[in-house]
């Protein structure tokens, strides 16, 4: 048995003796490499449980218990969310790898912020027929974003720990699970607190890189608010050569354009949302990795595992379904995706002069896949790069071109409309097909209303006029 039960540990604190302290401990310094910190390393950015308790020692033994009797008792949901805000915040707290520490956003800050989301709507009014979707303007600080978010995060995971939950009760013998009623609890505590710890250290290295509420291409705060976070707008601007204010004006643009879309288009957040939750009920939870994993509870090496975990529980299904589901939502992603990049490129394109520069550096960032990917590649086996974003960028274009801006939004208008993944591979295809009539569509639904609102249980006083013709033809005055 392990001095370290489960291999958990207190959190690493800020050193006590100033900067040298820091120094001796600067490997940790940064957070996690990955977004769970999961890895062979024995500290608390390698060891996500040891992020939570850091390493025992007998002054520390009393509290890590007392944290371990609190994991195990829980008896919330799949997802111990509690715990996963608990550890945003301390991976927030201990600042990011280039050694930014987060900091609470100042009135000019703030100012800045709801000035350049005013001008950005203000321009987006020519680019798009869609209003403003955004009634207020706000620059958050790292924590305030992870609070914010959460709400989307629980919408997005819990589905996929429910299905964990069940594999980890059914992972006994099924001779034991009868009699195993408390084990099977803790199991599932376990389960929730696992979960608690992997998206709480995911979150918190993603509150360090993004820049705004949408950066994913999915809404994950509240609606209706355009937010920015200024110290990230920092670094992402740090060594671009560009001026800071058209920096923090362009990722305004692609916020606001992104709050239009999902405040005027009111099914794209179930859309999307229920397109995750689609793919996520196709994954298979691997079950031999997970008897692997929870089998190394009580061993002497704590870190197998986190490198059991690591590995990979889940595991697509290669069923026409999923590849349907799968498809279903890379080509969602695109077109939100593909869409705010060319309607932002219409709008700043005249106006900054760094316009053509930052679009292709944001491009970048999308297709090279960034924490947000590695956050849902681990917690579902899914990557959210838009991996078309360029097609999907050319096609909203040459829609601009072809049909003007009240044709090309008004695709949004249904699902249906909306341009397949197959029209992706054609798009001047799709962008010169004949267009429906939709007044002639109109009047013929209204003619075959009309017909169905006509009496059915005899002929009609027409059909009865049009026989009656018909029998006096060939007949003289007499009837003969």
């Amino acid at each position: 048995m392990s001095d370290n039960p489960f291999g958990f540990g207190l959190p690493p604190e800020e050193p006590e003796n100033g900067d040298e302290g820091k120094e001796k401990g600067k490997g940790n310094q940064g957070g996690p490499a990955n977004p769970f910190g999961f890895g062979g390393g024995t500290g608390g950015a390698d060891n996500p449980f040891a992020a939570m308790f850091g390493s025992l020692n007998p002054n520390d033994l009393g509290a890590a218990f007392q944290q371990l009797g609190q994991m195990l008792s829980y008896e919330g949901g799949p997802v111990n969310w509690d715990m996963a805000k608990q550890i945003a915040r301390q991976t927030v707290a201990q600042g990011t790898a280039d050694g930014s520490k987060d900091a609470s956003v100042g009135p000019a800050e703030r100012a800045a912020v709801e000035e350049a989301v005013r001008l950005a709507d203000l321009w987006l009014d020519g680019a798009t027929s869609l209003p403003s979707g955004a009634s207020t303007a706000v620059a958050w600080s790292r924590a305030e974003w992870v609070e914010a978010t959460q709400p989307a995060w629980k919408e997005l995971v819990d589905p996929v720990a429910e299905r964990v939950g069940a594999a980890m009760g059914g992972v006994l013998p099924e001779e034991m699970q009868a009699m195993a009623g408390p084990l099977i609890g803790m199991m599932r505590s376990m389960g929730g607190a696992m979960f608690g710890q992997q998206i709480g250290q995911a979150v918190g290295v993603l509150a360090g890189e993004v820049v705004g509420s949408t950066d994913i291409g999915l809404p994950l705060g509240p609606a209706g608010k355009a937010a920015l976070l200024p110290l990230n707008i920092d670094a992402f601007g740090k060594d671009l050569g560009v001026p800071k204010d058209e920096v923090r004006l362009y990722l305004a643009l692609r916020e606001a354009a992104h709050q239009r879309l999902f405040a005027h288009v009111p099914w794209l957040r179930s859309h999307l949302f229920g397109a995750v939750e689609g793919y996520a009920r196709g994954i298979k939870v691997d079950t031999a990795k997970l008897e692997d994993a929870v089998g190394q509870l009580d061993v002497s090496n704590p870190e197998q595992l986190q490198e059991a975990l690591q590995q990979g529980m889940f595991q697509p299904e290669d069923t026409p379904e999923q590849k349907v589901a799968l498809a279903r939502l890379e080509t969602a992603l695109a077109l939100v995706e593909g869409w705010v990049d060319a309607v932002v490129h219409e709008a700043a394109k005249p106006r900054l002069t760094s316009a053509d520069a930052l679009r292709e550096t944001l491009r970048r960032r999308r297709a090279t896949g960034g924490p947000a990917e590695q956050t849902f590649a681990t917690l579902i086996g899914l990557q959210l790069r838009p991996r078309r974003l360029r097609d999907a960028s050319r096609l909203w274009a040459s829609l601009t071109d072809a049909r003007g801006v009240d044709g090309r939004d008004g695709l949004w208008e249904h699902p249906d409309m909306l341009p397949t993944a197959s029209d992706l591979d054609d798009p001047d295809g799709f962008v010169h097909r004949e267009q429906l009539d939709f007044s002639e569509l109109d009047k013929m639904l209204g003619e075959a209303a009309s017909r169905r609102d006509e009496p059915q249980d005899g002929p009609s006083a027409k059909d009865d006029a049009a026989k009656g013709d018909k029998d006096d033809e060939g007949k003289d005055d007499n009837g003969k």
